[in-house]
C-alpha cells in the first residue's frame, strides 16, 4: 500500500480502517468505488440522462481519498498528467480529484488482490500526442 504515491502511514491506515483487510470484502473495483463514493451515478430514464456524484457513501473513505489524489499529484507524473487531462477537459478541482480517486481506488484493488506494488507505468501509460502538438 505504501508503494502508491501520496499514501503515507496515516493515509495507508485510515484507507485500511475503512475497506477491512479482507481483500475479497469487494467482489468488483466497482463496489468498491461506490462504497468509498468515488463512483459516479447515473441515471437514465427516456431521453434525459443524468451522471452526478454520490452522496451516500463513507464520508471518513471519501475524505481521505480526495487527500490521497491530492498528495498524489506531487508524488506522480502519471496522476499530475490525468488530473491535468480532467481540468482541461472542464471538471472542476474536486471532479478531476474525485475522477482521480475513483482510479487511484481501482488500482489499489487490483495490487492489493494480485499482492504487487504499484507500478506508475502499467497504472498510467503514455498517452499519445494529438497531431501537430510537441512533446517535451
Amino acid at each position: 500500500m505504501l508503494s502508491f504515491p501520496g499514501i503515507g502511514s496515516q493515509i495507508g491506515a485510515r484507507i485500511l480502517a475503512e475497506i477491512g483487510d479482507d481483500r475479497t470484502r469487494f467482489a468488483t473495483a466497482g463496489g468498491l468505488k461506490a462504497y468509498a463514493g468515488a463512483a459516479p451515478i447515473t441515471r437514465a430514464s427516456g431521453k434525459r440522462h443524468y451522471v452526478g456524484r454520490r452522496f451516500v457513501k463513507i464520508n471518513r473513505l471519501n475524505h481521505v481519498g480526495h487527500l490521497w489524489a491530492f498528495a498524489s499529484l506531487g508524488g506522480s507524473a502519471g496522476a499530475d498528467a490525468h488530473y491535468r487531462r480532467r481540468r482541461t477537459g472542464g471538471d472542476w478541482h474536486m471532479q478531476a480529484l474525485r475522477h482521480l480517486f475513483n482510479r487511484m481506488l481501482g488500482q489499489l484493488r487490483h495490487c492489493l488482490l494480485a499482492r504487487v506494488p504499484f507500478d506508475e507505468a502499467i497504472a498510467f501509460p503514455a498517452q499519445p500526442h494529438p497531431a501537430g502538438t510537441a512533446t517535451a
